[in-house]
């Protein structure tokens, strides 16, 4: 099936050509460790999480990779103030991270880069730009020459001249132009490393740079996502340096998500209207947290009101009860749900193949919920159908990310649910409420 993907770079949808048929590379921009992960933080991670499911169910071999900036002002700060080591602060916030990751039910990334184990590599880099005359040195700092390179802006659209004029007086008077940017710091503060220029650490431009270059054949991926706020300079800065390194451009695909919005205002810390991931996944669960992030395209912002958490809420209790239903209904007539049919989803796969339009494809799945609670009412069932529903929403399930255990009836549960059903018909509802509550505390009913 072709894919079609939103290139922020043309700012169009192409179709989707891997550099290596059947293989797809992905490096996606992970979190500076220095505090609890935020909702905003996590949108990347559930949207680029799907998207490498779309290609693991369409017989892709994902190569998937997000770093953790460990180096940071923020990080240093975070230290002081905790009386912690940087490295300490990092490893506590790596595996906070990783937690809501798991809670969250996404993929781990197949590796995880830190740039602390990187500065060899970064080292060498810049010193290759320096060689190729895109970098240059003033008194211990190492700074990016943007006008070596052609293009610059492309990707975020911006006019280097209108930059140019509108920029202030640099704080930094060792730039040779403001558009300029650091490679390498000089700095005793935090951790610091030698180097043929200085005792420092590396800028942030640079460190994303090196990972890929380092971990893919040839410096080289397909796609390159993240936050739509890294557009500029982030990755904007990552496109020179690989153009003047190796005169080639990092990325083929560049995806960006958009934007979470508290009540109409964009979040922010300085706004103070940061709502932390742990937070939400305990108060609402992983599922409902995903369900409301995959409601929105990913490119559009995403405004999260009480009544958007309170829809979520309600369509993912749905969707509980008619898969529990359903997979209660089915083994009431002995039939095994560990035995896989060949089921047809290709219109749901069409919608997420259009540049991940989870909302579209979540409508196809919300017309087969309709469908499942039409035929549940039938006499009598159509068992058949039923069996083939349910292995339609296990896969889609498996590729939307939403983790469900549905519940497994023994001998002892089959027939609590028939006499349920028989003191319902009876009206005998003392008997009947009974045996519901026994039933419910199951999670059967």
């Amino acid at each position: 099936m072709k894919i079609l993907l939103y290139n922020s770079l043309t700012n169009k949808v192409e179709l989707f050509k891997p550099l290596k048929e059947n293989k797809v590379s992905i490096y996606i921009c992970g979190p500076t460790v220095y505090n609890d992960p935020h909702i905003g933080n996590i949108r990347p991670v559930v949207v680029f999480d799907v998207l490498k499911r779309l290609f693991l169910y369409l017989n892709y071999k994902v190569t998937f990779v997000s770093n953790y900036t460990d180096i940071d002002d923020k990080i240093i700060e975070q230290a002081e103030a905790k009386k912690m080591s940087e490295e300490e602060i990092t490893n506590y916030y790596i595996e906070a991270f990783k937690k809501v990751v798991e809670q969250i039910n996404s993929y781990q990334p197949d590796i995880s880069p830190r740039v602390t184990n990187y500065i060899p590599e970064i080292i060498n880099y810049i010193g290759d730009l320096l060689q190729k005359g895109a970098a240059y040195e003033v008194t211990g700092d190492v700074f990016f020459r943007v006008a070596s390179i052609e293009g610059y802006g492309q990707l975020s659209k911006i006019n280097v001249d209108d930059l140019l004029s509108g920029a202030r007086v640099e704080e930094n008077i060792k730039k040779e132009s403001p558009l300029d940017f650091i490679l390498w710091k000089k700095t005793s503060k935090g951790l610091n490393w030698d180097s043929p220029w200085s005792r420092g650490r590396p800028g942030w431009h640079t460190e994303c740079c090196v990972m890929i270059n380092t971990i893919f054949e040839g410096g080289r991926i397909d796609i390159h996502g993240g936050g739509f706020d890294l557009k500029f300079p982030h990755h904007e800065n990552e496109i020179a340096q690989s153009k003047a390194h190796s005169g080639h451009l990092i990325a083929n695909y560049w995806l960006h998500n958009g934007y979470i919005i508290f009540d109409q205002t964009k979040m922010s810390k300085s706004l103070g209207n940061v709502i932390l991931a742990k937070d939400m996944i305990e108060q609402y669960g992983g599922n409902v947290v995903r369900l409301l992030l995959l409601s929105t395209h990913y490119r559009a912002p995403l405004n999260i009101t009480e009544e958007v958490i309170k829809t979520a809420q309600n369509e993912w209790q749905k969707i509980q009860n008619t898969l529990n239903q359903l997979s209660v209904i089915l083994q009431l007539n002995n039939i095994s749900l560990v035995e896989k049919a060949n089921i047809d989803i290709s219109e749901f796969i069409k919608e997420l193949a259009n540049d991940l339009n989870t909302p579209n494809a979540l409508t196809y799945f919300y017309a087969q919920l309709k469908a499942i609670n039409t035929s549940l009412r039938q006499k009598p069932l159509n068992i058949k159908d039923l069996l083939n529903y349910f292995f339609k929403l296990e896969a889609m399930f498996s590729i939307f990310g939403f983790s469900f255990k549905h519940p497994l009836l023994d001998e002892n549960d089959k027939m609590l649910y028939n006499k349920y059903l028989k003191y319902k018909s009876e009206k005998n509802f003392a008997e009947s409420d009974r045996i519901r509550k026994i039933l419910m505390e199951k999670n059967i009913l």
